[in-house]
């Protein structure tokens, strides 16, 4: 297809290299749904990606219901404690006047022109100005004057008026009885309208007089307006209602504050001062320390304020009064403060301004190490303008709001949840989001315009819950999902948007997924199926396997083992198979065992997490004893990851590497003097350059490059480590090839041709030039070590200790078929993981799997991505000869042999989302596969 367009077309397209291979017949259009991590853009969320926030501010625009924000109660301060939340309509002069006659014949009313509207002052030039356009009677504050009588004497002050109380102006423009039967009435009526419309730029009030004595008639107001604007209050009012009023992402919609983020950045007081117990002039205040980039001059204001308040400099921030601390850090001038008439900034208002005025991105980076991330106080987190957040629409679905319930944005009550904005819709799960929507409260017009909109929107909610994604909130922002949530929801995307004829390849999509819905997934993949489409999967998962209708098993072994295919077929086909590795785990030929005694472990020696309630967590007590392996299981989106990376672990790092990570919300946790050290592997990627390989990332290249150095011929050379760096210049005393700059490849731009890499002809591809190339350790020279595989390098550096800790951990993981030098680029996902794990691994044990010393924690979240049965067999042997050695293993995992190899479970549940977070069971997987309140004991209990 690429090549049927014109060269110059070409050259705007990324173009791909043409495979390696003789012929592919067959080929339907394809589209690849790959594992990896999201978009890491904070403007992009669940609802924007899959479409479904695009079609939600089309029923907003087309069937939003303005209101309006007029504030009914205030706080001294000024702050907003309720606002009006009455709907507020555009009425044209002839819908108008039908209102007016509806009231019935005989009716009695004032057509009235809000001029002033509650403001202070005299106002005797608005008074004289509708005096000179003719108009003899006002109503003022509710009473009815003579402007000719008002305005006889030259007084500035004609009514009496206090100057510094509000008051509001309407010009009598008439004053009629309703004869709808009379065309001279209606005629009358009309101009009335119109003119006060004229007057008061789109709003007129219609007065009524209802029952009462002679004495004393009561009028009732009705207040109209040509605009989206409330009557009452003029200044409120909103354009024309489009799509463009509810995204977050247009300045026209996006809260002016935040724009659009939902979020600005703060200089938080606990990272400015971290320390309370050191004296003020001894880097009490880090931003300001002495080394820093405001050392030389911000610590003259400290002396200088020490004099000023007649401070000691060596006075410890904790021994301060609370009125000198307030002082001290927020000025003079804020509540609380020290009263006096010197005058003192403060230090968080200096260190804004200080901010604010640089031109120097060093001193940026530096200042943005202090500040965190808080919610925007003008759109409460809603990222949008407050127009956009007062338009609602109305459903008869109460939804359970929970955590998603409103703020006092509106001020309305809204204990039911039956009238959302926008953003209070985005705030539900998929679950609450489509019953939402299907008892949506429209007008029979309405219901018309919406029907396409409401159609698309649950489709693709549908699709969502389909892949089991259903504890989501539509406005989850996607960098904060992992790879299989995200790679789920580019799925659910591709299924809404209901092709045919098509081929989706997958990579390992039930990644992240627990085996309860996986039977959900299949059903998904078996939908796109049955409309025509070809799913070819990569996989390792048993029911993906099982669930299959044609299966394709490469092998034998991997790397330079495998390349083959093995056996493909019905499931029967590969267990027959006696090559088949695969066939052998499926069969049953081969199994991963039950351990026939586990690790003792007790909740008196353990890291207990008091009070968690990050995100749908409930207040719950989680304890994790020390010096075993712990899993942490639980449906998707029950709250696993919340509970270990955004509580413990940066409350681990905090205690002991005294990092600026902030917990999620908890009480407190104990037993943290147990742990020494913490490692954490998680699923973001290793490098992706050419550059990048196993044996820089591990950082055994440094020593390789060491030996070398070491070697006879390098001393008589004199050369140095970096001669062996591929990244060093030959002009700083590298060893490099300069013709290829040490990668090996030269590319040449083709422009409309995909680019071409060619060898290097002047190195072969080596990297290094001939001279370095010519020293060698045991005949071999640093380009035929680079070419190595892990298995290889293990016999080679037998006798190097630091270099063969790392090349066991790459083997023990399963990498042993990798080359040393083999570029980042081509490693797979699975593959990069365990690069990954292998390095954290070799950091902080012997090569023996010892621990150096220390009581090691180690973090993994989901280490059997890309695993297939026989390396997550090896990966167990690693975990256990961790744990073997009194380390503690913290595992968030699905994989049921992981699982089933734990000493001790905490599963969470039962559900995802605000139906999660509920310590459900905990202690040994026999104890936890006898409660049957959790999904994971249906699975569990069948593999013990």
């Amino acid at each position: 297809y690429m090549e049927s367009l014109s060269a110059y077309a070409r050259q705007f397209l990324d173009q791909l290299k043409k495979p390696d291979i003789d012929e592919i017949e067959g080929i339907p259009p394809t589209i690849a749904i790959e594992q990896r991590s999201a978009s890491h853009n904070p403007r992009s969320t669940v609802a924007t990606t899959t479409e479904i926030y695009d079609y939600l501010r089309l029923l907003f625009a087309r069937c939003g219901t303005p209101r309006s924000w007029a504030p009914t109660k205030t706080k001294k301060d000024g702050t907003v404690v309720s606002r009006s939340g009455r709907p507020i309509e555009s009425s044209s002069a002839t819908q108008i006047v039908d209102h007016v006659v509806g009231f019935g014949d005989g009716t009695r009313m004032m057509i009235l022109a809000p001029v002033v509207r509650a403001k202070k002052g005299f106002h005797k030039d608005t008074l004289e100005e509708l005096f000179k356009q003719g108009w003899v009677r006002a109503r003022v504050n509710g009473e009815l004057i003579d402007l000719r009588d008002a305005l006889k004497e030259d007084n500035e002050n004609p009514l009496n008026l206090h100057r510094h109380k509000k008051h509001s102006i309407d010009a009598v423009i008439d004053r009629v009885v309703i004869k709808p039967e009379e065309d001279d009435a209606r005629q009358r009526l009309v101009e009335s309208i119109e003119a006060a419309l004229r007057i008061a730029e789109g709003s007129v009030i219609i007065s009524v007089e209802s029952d009462g004595t002679d004495e004393a008639r009561i009028w009732t107001d009705h207040a109209f307006s040509e605009h989206f604007a409330d009557p009452d209050h003029p200044e409120i009012s909103l354009p024309e209602l489009s799509p463009r009023l509810f995204s977050f992402n247009s300045p026209f919609g996006a809260c002016p504050d935040c724009h659009g983020l939902g979020v600005i950045l703060e200089f938080d007081e606990e990272l400015v001062v971290p320390d309370k117990d050191i004296g003020l002039l001894n880097n009490a205040i880090v931003p300001w320390k002495k080394n820093g980039p405001g050392g030389m001059v911000y610590p003259r204001y400290l002396r200088r304020f020490c004099r000023t308040f007649d401070i000691a400099p060596s006075t410890k921030l904790s021994a301060m009064s609370d009125e000198v601390y307030t002082l001290l850090m927020h000025g003079s001038d804020a509540p609380g403060a020290l009263k006096t008439r010197k005058g003192w900034d403060g230090v968080m208002p200096m260190l804004h301004a200080w901010f604010n005025k640089t031109e120097s991105s060093w001193v940026k980076d530096h200042l943005l190490g202090f500040q965190r991330e808080i919610t925007c106080p003008s759109c409460c987190g809603d990222r949008l303008g407050i127009e956009a957040l007062h338009v609602t629409i109305e459903s008869t679905h109460a939804a359970d709001m929970g955590k998603a319930a409103t703020k006092t944005v509106i001020g309305r009550p809204r204990d039911d949840g039956t009238i959302l904005n926008i953003s209070e819709l985005a705030r539900l799960n998929i679950t609450d989001a489509v019953k939402y929507i299907e008892h949506l409260k429209l007008s029979t017009e309405q219901q018309v315009i919406a029907e396409a909109i409401v159609r698309e929107i649950t489709n693709r909610l549908r699709f969502l819950e389909s892949v089991g994604l259903e504890y989501l909130s539509l406005d989850r922002r996607t960098a904060t999902l992992s790879g299989g949530e995200a790679q789920r929801i580019r799925l659910a995307t591709q299924v809404g948007s209901g092709l045919v004829g098509a081929c989706y390849v997958l990579d390992e999509p039930t990644i992240g997924l627990h085996q309860r819905d996986n039977d959900r997934l299949i059903r998904t993949l078996r939908h796109l199926t049955d409309f025509g489409n070809t799913v070819l999967v990569v996989e390792h998962d048993e029911d993906t396997i099982r669930a299959a209708d044609h299966i394709i098993d490469i092998g034998p072994g991997p790397g330079v083992h495998g390349g083959r295919i093995v056996a493909q077929g019905s499931i029967d086909d590969i267990i027959a198979a006696p090559e088949s590795l695969t066939g052998d785990y499926l069969s049953g030929r081969r199994k991963i065992e039950v351990p026939t005694e586990r690790r003792k472990l007790s909740e008196k020696k353990a890291m207990v997490v008091k009070g968690a309630a990050e995100n749908n967590l409930k207040k719950i007590d989680v304890s994790f004893p020390v010096g075993g392996m712990i899993c942490v299981t639980g449906v998707s989106g029950s709250g696993k990851s919340t509970l270990v990376n955004q509580i413990l672990l940066p409350a681990v790092k905090k205690h002991i590497l005294g990092s600026k990570a902030r917990p999620g919300a908890h009480t407190r946790i104990n037993g943290l003097q147990h742990i020494d050290r913490i490692i954490e592997v998680d699923q973001s990627p290793i490098g992706r350059t050419p550059r990048s390989n196993p044996a820089t990332y591990t950082g055994i290249f440094d020593e390789i490059r060491k030996v070398f150095t070491a070697t006879k011929e390098a001393k008589i050379r004199g050369y140095k480590p970096g001669r062996f760096s591929f990244n060093v210049a030959s002009k700083n005393g590298g060893g490099r090839c300069e013709a290829c700059a040490g990668q090996g490849v030269k590319k040449i731009e083709m422009h409309f041709l995909p680019d071409v890499f060619v060898e290097c002809e002047v190195c072969n591809g080596k990297r290094y030039n001939r001279e370095t190339l010519q020293v060698t350790y045991r005949g071999k020279s640093i380009a035929q070590v680079l070419d190595m595989t892990v298995e290889d390098a293990c016999d080679f550096f037998e006798n190097h200790p630091k270099i063969l800790r790392f090349t066991t951990c790459l083997r023990d993981v399963g990498l042993d078929y990798i080359t040393l030098g083999q570029p980042s680029t081509t490693l797979s996902g699975g593959e990069a993981q365990r690069v990954k794990l292998a390095t954290e691994l070799g950091k902080g044990t012997r090569y023996d799997g010892t621990p150096s010393g220390e009581h090691t924690l180690y973090i993994l979240d989901e280490p059997t991505t890309g695993l297939h049965f026989e390396d997550i067999n090896k990966l167990i042997g690693v975990l256990n000869r961790l744990a073997d050695a009194g380390n503690t293993l913290i595992v968030i995992e699905h994989n049921l042999d992981v699982i089933k190899c734990a000493d001790w479970i905490n599963d969470l549940g039962p559900e995802g989302g605000d139906n999660g977070g509920m310590l459900l069971a905990a202690g040994t997987p026999e104890k936890v596969a006898k409660v049957k309140a959790s999904y994971t004991w249906q699975y569990l209990k069948d593999m013990l």
